[in-house]
């Protein structure tokens, strides 16, 4: 049985919201202990990264260790339905900042970033799962953690911030989950290897292939010469599909006009992954003592690859609040923090809604480009969703739906 221990703040899961909220509080001179239930590297999906985030690990001191990888370089996105293309170029945002991300397999990365916290000083226990949770009215925790020998002991600490991804951790334990309000929707996704890509960019390009209006296929391209594939849709239409993971996977691609002679032949990595019905929700990603951080509070959707970006966003966050509140400083929680992070989680729910709902597809796929409109669109998707300045942003309830509606009476004309 290990001692238990005592620190000022625990943070669960390894990932990168936990290791950029390690950073910045072990640089801050607070002590930190992680706990990871997986053994490192491990596979996790979400593998495509938005400028925003690149501002947080720098901030931390993680951006030199993550360049000395060599990840493919993300300079933009792309979009295809029908044979129409939208191309976006992160070069040419509304909002000032980083013009450039990467696209990563995210064993190696989350291992990148977690190996680097341990070199910085902090605390970190891999293949060790939290059981059980519970904080007082002060909000002090008592937390029980159990090693792969089955071996328990506890963390005492003064905050604990749950990074745990998918895990889900303190929303399990503490009661905190609630309905989406996004539509059921499944992931059906593998690896493959491609010795022979494309030349130039189109052998690096991420693309998002719109196969049906509600169905679509990421293509994510790795500088290690493996590239993800998956498909998002109805989890009904995905379960329409006959046959194992491998055979629904297979039949799938025939639907790619785009892609398929490119990827039909390539053998699954591994044996293609499902997750059914993925957008979470929660009631709270704050209370006495805790906070959530990333999938660990709300998930939306992969449609614009904004998991990593809002999980470092926050993991950031919460380490600033809980260092001014160590420091006796007084913090309002639910405005510091919940309004703020729920801001941007709403304008990037309102673009995957509208994109399910087509109307964003009638802007990205008009043929008649609007730069200012598209620039403003971009920003978004560049993971600036706190920008205010940015009409896409501050109207974002109304705005979206407004331009659609003028591209459609647009089209109309055109084809009259």
């Amino acid at each position: 049985m290990k001692n238990d221990i005592s620190v000022d703040v625990l943070i669960i899961g390894a990932g990168p919201s936990g290791c950029v909220a390690a950073a910045y509080l072990n640089g801050k001179g607070i002590s930190t202990k992680v706990v990871e239930k997986n053994k490192f590297p491990r596979f996790v999906i979400g593998e495509s990264l938005l400028p925003r985030c690149m501002e947080h690990f720098e901030e931390t001191g993680l951006l030199d260790c993550l360049k000395a990888k060599n990840f493919e370089v993300k300079a933009g996105a792309r979009f295809l339905k029908d044979g129409m293309v939208c191309n976006f170029d992160f070069s040419k945002k509304f909002t000032s900042g980083w013009d450039y991300t990467w696209q990563v397999p995210r064993a190696d990365f989350d291992n990148t970033l977690a190996q680097e916290i341990i070199k910085m000083g902090v605390d970190v226990s891999f293949e060790e799962q939290v059981t059980e949770v519970n904080i007082d009215e002060t909000g002090n925790s008592c937390t029980n953690v159990v090693n792969v020998e089955g071996k328990s002991y506890k963390i005492n600490a003064k905050f604990i911030i749950d990074s745990s991804g998918f895990g889900r951790v303190l929303p399990r334990l503490l009661d905190l989950d609630k309905p989406s309000v996004i539509p059921k929707h499944s992931a059906i996704y593998t690896h493959i290897a491609e010795t022979e890509r494309p030349k130039g960019t189109e052998g690096t390009l991420i693309t998002f292939d719109v196969v049906t209006d509600t169905c679509w296929l990421w293509v994510i391209p790795f500088s290690n010469g493996t590239t993800s594939i998956g498909f998002v849709g109805p989890s009904d239409f995905i379960e329409s599909f006959k046959g194992n993971a491998a055979e629904k996977l297979t039949e799938m691609l025939k639907l790619s006009e785009y892609y398929y002679d490119r990827l039909k032949e390539k053998p699954f990595l591994f044996e293609p992954h499902i997750i059914k019905d993925y957008s979470k929700a929660v009631k709270s990603i704050f209370g006495k003592g805790f906070a959530l951080t990333g999938n660990s509070a709300e998930f939306l959707d992969p449609v614009f690859s904004s998991g990593v970006t809002f999980a470092t966003e926050s993991g950031l966050l919460a380490a600033k609040l809980i260092t001014k509140q160590l420091n006796n400083e007084k913090v309002d929680w639910e405005k510091e923090y919940e309004e703020y992070i729920m801001k941007g989680v709403d304008v990037f729910r309102t673009y995957v809604n509208e994109w399910y709902t087509g109307n964003l597809q009638k802007i990205f796929f008009h043929p008649i480009e609007n730069p200012i409109i598209k620039s403003q669109i971009c920003s978004v998707l560049a993971g600036y969703v706190w920008d205010e300045k940015n009409p896409f942003v501050k109207n974002h309830n109304r705005l979206v739906k407004t331009v659609a509606q003028y591209v459609e009476m647009e089209r109309e004309s055109l084809l009259n």
